[in-house]
């Protein structure tokens, strides 16, 4: 059984901070000094991820970094808010960067700054704007820039099924890196069947369910009815997966064992893929299985 991770904001961008901060403020010469609390008393957000940069030209400063599975028209208030409330903590001038993951609805139009005025007076807010669709694929690979190998399957050129195995590869070659398998199927069922997923990848609940964008996906009831889909295509592919174990150790078995794997839950097959590995014999797994 897998262990939980945290594939939120701040571990993807910790992954590779300096390659991070150069990326979203495209100037090479930044470098990343220390990832920062992002609480501030009243805010307190797992998308939200601030780091302190030095530049040799600008010197120490921040990037206020607010990964955003779907883009609302609140986010130029919040980011507003979010700028000026780092701003008076660390007292540094700060970089808001806007990261949105999946379009919005046609009817809504992506701005990259809050403007107000009101008796006069005038707040304003700039922000950059980063659309990971409008993002080249390649670009993951060629920087590299490992913070965005789970979002691969979702950028621009990045929906091949050749382009999500490359990006599996880089994944499952890296020790720090290969907990993040689970985030790249999820992005990866947006845009290729589950069965297909299901073939190149595994599929661990336990890691998936750590991450804000699965949580979020769930709450706003995705329209191709995803939170069931993706439940059942778990399912079958944890049951699909224990068949073969079962196969590889023991030849063809029974029928009705199969049956009855249909019903269990995600967590029960992946007990019982453990208990297939360890057992002497088919007649032993089924008698676990039985209990």
């Amino acid at each position: 059984m897998a262990k939980a991770a945290d594939i939120g904001s701040k571990r993807l961008i910790s992954l590779a901070p300096d390659a991070w901060v150069q990326w979203v403020t495209q100037r090479p010469e930044v470098v990343a000094k220390e990832i920062l609390g992002s609480e501030f008393q009243w805010i307190s957000r797992e998308t939200d991820v601030l780091v302190k940069a030095y530049s040799a030209t600008q010197g120490d400063f921040l990037v206020l970094n607010e990964l955003q599975l779907r883009y609302t028209a609140d986010m130029p208030l919040r980011m507003r808010a979010y700028a000026a409330l780092a701003q008076e903590r660390y007292r540094l001038p700060t970089y808001p960067v806007l990261v949105n993951i999946l379009p919005p609805p046609s009817t809504l139009t992506i701005v990259n700054s809050y403007e107000q005025e009101f008796l006069g007076l005038r707040a304003i807010q700039d922000y950059r704007v980063i659309n990971l669709w409008e993002i080249d694929a390649e670009i993951v690979f060629g920087q590299p820039l490992p913070s965005l190998l789970p979002f691969v399957p979702i950028l621009r050129g990045g929906g091949e099924a050749s382009v999500v195995q490359r990006a599996l590869q880089v994944l499952r070659a890296d020790a720090q890196l290969n907990q993040l398998e689970s985030l790249l199927a999820f992005f990866a069922s947006f845009v290729l069947d589950t069965p297909l997923v299901q073939q190149i990848m595994r599929w661990d609940m336990a890691v998936l369910r750590e991450s804000p964008w699965y949580q979020e996906i769930l709450a706003e009831g995705e329209q191709r009815g995803l939170q069931q889909g993706l439940q059942q295509g778990l399912q079958q592919g944890a049951r699909q997966h224990l068949i073969r174990i079962l196969r590889g150790r023991f030849g063809e078995i029974p029928h009705e064992v199969e049956v009855r794997l249909e019903g269990e839950s995600v967590e029960k097959l992946e007990s019982l893929m453990d208990s297939a590995i360890a057992v002497n014999s088919l007649e032993e797994f089924v008698s676990i299985f039985s209990k």
